[in-house]
């Protein structure tokens, strides 16, 4: 009886790594794969050296590093109404780690940088995560407000993306060919299993009164806060950073620097949506959408899966760059701290 107990925590235990890990790995190296099998890489290196125009990249950057500044500032104003003042900085320091984190395992970030609060400025695990799906919430009300927003601005774009996606549209696009809507269908499969291992362990949490309860306290806590119009502000200067980083990448390159802001605007939610999809970092769906949404604007498949892959990879070189600064300086902290007791 032992050991069959024994071999099904291990069953389980595989299928949980699996699921968490594996599968979007897999998922995304698949679909990448698929996008760039006739990519010439040795051209990545010629562009960037010679072709890119690393000022703009540079302004690109500072915002991309300014998004995760601004969310910790307001994770902090999120945290003040349940009575907790942690460093300003170890919030900042919480979030470099938390999207690095995400580069892991999909969505794991969030109960990290909680994680990391709780042992830097002794803010209870359960209380600060229900802050963070509050956030959350907002965040995705910015999304859905960008999405309207972008499509009444390009409609004729989507809906030509939306016809070739269904693959009714001519050879040679992306999104054209039945492989295309094998992405599609994996994404949305992807999303689901996400959606179900979440309410699962909600129903968990709901099983324990003094968890929901101190949880439910973390979600409420916005609509008791003094500084609701800093908080707003702040939200609205994340999702101003997070489209300033994409957005400058177009004057990065010679081949998509006359795309317009409202091509950037649609093109951003395009990415915003697909990072949706538990990959690292939305390696793959985000690369799918972005290079469709391009070849339709013009650009070659070959200049956009160049736009793509350095785009992408910058930003998530960025994210595990400042992943590894948040943990060594709130290492170092922690260790000083402990040093004068």
């Amino acid at each position: 009886m032992k050991l069959i107990n024994y071999v099904r925590k291990l069953v389980k235990k595989i299928l949980n790594i699996t699921i968490k890990t594996l599968l979007p790995i897999a998922l995304g190296a698949a679909i990448l794969w698929w996008i760039y099998r006739d990519f010439d890489f040795y051209k990545v290196s010629d562009v960037v050296c010679n072709e890119m125009n690393l000022w703009w990249f540079a302004l690109s950057t500072f915002f991309g590093v300014m998004s995760h500044v601004i969310r910790g500032w307001r994770w902090r104003i999120a945290l003040e109404p349940m009575g907790y003042t942690p460093r300003t900085s170890n919030c900042v320091y919480a979030i470099f780690i938390a999207y690095a984190a995400n580069l892991v395992v999909p969505r794991v970030g969030e109960v990290s940088r909680c994680a990391v609060l709780d042992r830097s400025d002794n803010v209870p695990f359960v209380q600060s995560l229900g802050t963070v799906v509050a956030e959350r919430l907002i965040d995705t009300v910015m999304v859905l407000t960008l999405v309207a927003l972008a499509l009444a601005l390009q409609w004729r774009i989507f809906y030509k993306f939306f016809i070739t996606a269904s693959g009714s549209a001519e050879n040679g696009h992306l999104a054209s060919s039945i492989t295309s809507t094998a992405i599609i269908a994996a994404s949305i499969i992807a999303v689901a299993i996400l959606c179900y291992l979440i309410i699962k362990k909600m129903t968990l949490f709901a099983k324990i009164k003094s968890i929901i309860r101190n949880f439910w306290e973390g979600v409420t806590a916005l609509g008791k806060m003094k500084n609701f119009s800093l908080f707003a502000a702040e939200t609205v200067g994340i999702w101003f950073c997070y489209f300033m980083q994409f957005y400058l990448c177009f004057f990065c390159f010679t081949f998509s620097s006359d795309l317009s802001i409202a091509a950037g605007l649609l093109l951003f939610v395009a990415g915003s949506v697909a990072v949706v999809v538990p990959t690292p970092n939305g390696a793959g769906p985000w690369h799918f959408a972005i290079i469709s949404m391009m070849v339709l604007y013009g650009l070659s498949q070959n200049d956009a899966g160049m736009f793509a892959l350095i785009v992408h990879s910058s930003q998530t070189a960025l994210v595990a760059l400042l992943g590894v600064i948040g943990l060594i300086f709130v290492k170092g902290r922690k260790e000083k701290t402990i040093s004068k007791q």
